[in-house]
Formats: structure tokens, sequence, C-alpha cells
């Protein structure tokens, strides 16, 4: 794929998130790793809700922190957390940070996500935990234990 379609389908993404209401008015972020750019990514600009990022204001990040392409700035919590995710896990292309009603009531519960039903089972062993400390930073510490934090999981 090259950037214009990782544009488009992240913008088709932000907008699976608004119909399934898995949004956070403009507390979350979705991002893509830009094609032959391993270091830089798309996020969505600060301040839109999902229903109003498109393919084109999608902002185009490197891992520095510096805007490549765009015309907003970013949300320097989003750009550690997918930072942290895109650093240390190079065969991960996508990153779907969400608030949604059922990822947070399993992160309030100690024991995290429990064996209860198939689907949980399924997701189980793929599932990472970090310990919440407070908004992410955008210090390397913080990116570096979220890394750390995921391992080999995918959730």
């Amino acid at each position: 794929m090259n950037e214009i379609e990782i544009r488009r389908n992240l913008a088709a993404c932000y907008r699976l998130f608004v119909k399934f209401g898995w949004t956070d008015l403009i507390f979350t972020h979705l991002s893509a790793r830009v094609p032959n750019h391993p270091d830089q990514y798309l996020i969505n600009p600060y301040g839109l809700l999902f229903q109003e990022v498109t393919a084109s204001n999608l902002l185009k990040v490197d891992f520095d922190g510096n805007v490549i392409s765009g015309d907003h700035p970013f949300n320097a919590t989003g750009h550690a957390i997918h930072t942290a995710i895109l650093k240390h896990r190079q065969d991960i292309n996508v990153v779907l940070h969400s608030h949604t009603r059922a990822g947070m009531a399993v992160s309030c519960m100690k024991a995290g996500l429990l064996p209860l039903t198939q689907q949980a089972n399924e997701i189980r062993d793929i599932t990472a935990y970090h310990r919440y400390s407070g908004v992410a930073s955008e210090g390397e510490e913080e990116c570096q234990l979220l890394g750390k934090d995921l391992g080999n999981n995918w959730l």
C-alpha cells in the first residue's frame, strides 16, 4: 500500500470508531506507520472529533515529534503512546487506542480480563497490561515502559 491508501484506510477506521461508539471526544487516537518511512506515522490532528478526521487532514509525524505534514498540532500524549508501540514493535503498522466502556471496565478490575467467556479466552494470552500512573507524557522513559509492557502481545 502507498501513503494515500493508508490515509484513506485510516480515515475510514476513524469513521468506523464513530459508527460503533468507540470514540472519547478528542482523547483517543488511531495511527498508521507511513510506508517506506518506518520512523513516521499518521495520526489525527489534536482537537478534531473522529467524524472530522479525513485522509487529507491526518498529520504525518516522525518519532521525534516533528510534524512532517499537516496544519494542526498533535496530541503529546497520543504521540508518546503511538511512538512507544511503533518504536518497540517494527512488525506493527497500526495502533488503535480507544477508551471503550468495556476496555475501561476491564482496566478497573485488579484481576484484569477474566477467562469467563470464549471471547475473553481467545484474547487473554495476547493481552498486555500497563500500570496507569497518570496521563502519558512525552518522556522517553514512559515510551520505553509502554513498549516493554506490550512485549510480544497485541492487545
